[in-house]
């Protein structure tokens, strides 16, 4: 099969070096406006740069495209893709609104074309353990979550999309925060259905918040927090999943721990590869048996949906509940 690659930053590149590794998927196009970059693009992976996703599409052709572009520009190009039927791996946060999501499933859908949003938590090999162990029911009945995200989100090489809602959504919360949201929903196969949440506006440009607490319903009746926060300080990523009889540290990317007795203890987990490669491997799989995508269109949507709850509910004050459907 033949991929594109729309959007040559850091995560188009990372799932170009992906592509590499997928047996039966060749990388032959990227989009990327900028010359320079994308002559480099052309020169390190063997394709052909192009400046407008539309050229592209004419003339290379290509099965599968990744989208990898700011968030405000999801629902034309994915829209377009599937026009062209062409599938789609699009990348989280799906689109800025609801409406923008029902949008592209219909496109998808219309046209035929499997669409896949790259919610990547489904592919660490320590989230899947995690998620071994809680279906075993081996530590009791799940009672709480908290999950906390710190890093520097007003670093200066983020582009500067990130810091305007009009473009991105919002900020640390559309932007990292969906992760932890898929995080929780994915791992205890539940859904989000209420959310209070406080959010914060102190960074240093733009008009998106840069931090954020939120207490959520889940649809299995555990309660779960996400405290996130971008100002200065130590850069945590931590999931921890409170049971009756234990504990579950997970730290996504780096690792995941055990408590039975009050001592937390290392999880042997298996390298799997790498998470990009086995979610393009998904892809191409579900294209061609016509098999159903776990991070579906129709899934994505509700982590969205969760999205605008917890702006809601920060600017109201109020609890809110999340719209499913």
């Amino acid at each position: 099969m033949k991929l594109a690659v729309i959007g040559g930053g850091t995560i188009g590149v990372k799932h170009l070096e992906a592509a590499r590794d997928v047996e039966g998927l060749e990388a032959v196009a990227v989009v990327e406006v900028n010359p320079e970059r994308a002559a480099e693009l052309s020169a390190e992976f063997g394709v052909r740069a192009y400046a407008h996703y539309e050229e592209m599409l004419a003339e290379a052709q290509p099965e599968i495209t990744v989208v990898a572009l700011p968030h405000f520009l999801h629902k034309e190009v994915a829209i377009r893709c599937a026009e062209r039927g062409v599938h789609i791996l699009l990348e989280k946060p799906m689109a800025l609104n609801v409406e923008e999501c029902d949008a592209i499933i219909e496109a998808a859908h219309r046209h035929g074309v499997k669409l896949m949003v790259g919610h990547t938590q489904h592919y660490h090999p320590d989230n899947l353990a995690a998620k071994r162990i809680i279906e075993s029911g081996e530590l009791g009945q799940l009672v709480m979550i908290n999950d906390m995200r710190h890093v520097n989100y007003y670093r200066a090489d983020r582009p500067g999309w990130f810091f305007e809602k009009a473009k991105a959504g919002g900020g640390i919360f559309t932007n990292l925060g969906a992760h932890s949201i898929d995080k929780i929903q994915w791992l205890t196969g539940s859904r989000v259905t209420k959310v209070k949440a406080f959010v914060s506006h102190y960074g240093d440009r733009g008009d998106i918040e840069g931090s954020g607490v939120l207490l959520a319903e889940t649809s299995i009746g555990v309660p779960a927090t996400i405290s996130q926060s971008g100002y200065l300080g130590v850069s945590r990523n931590e999931t921890e999943f409170i049971f009756t009889k234990g504990m579950l540290k997970l730290e996504t990317g780096k690792g995941l721990q055990i408590s039975r007795n009050g001592v937390y203890e290392k999880v042997a987990v298996e390298d799997l590869g790498k998470p990009l490669a086995r979610q393009l491997k998904d892809l191409m799989a579900a294209i061609q048996d016509g098999a159903e995508l776990d991070c579906s269109g129709e899934y994505s949507r509700t982590v969205i949906s969760v999205l605008e709850s917890v702006y809601r509910s920060s600017e109201t004050g109020t609890e809110q509940a999340v719209r499913l459907v």
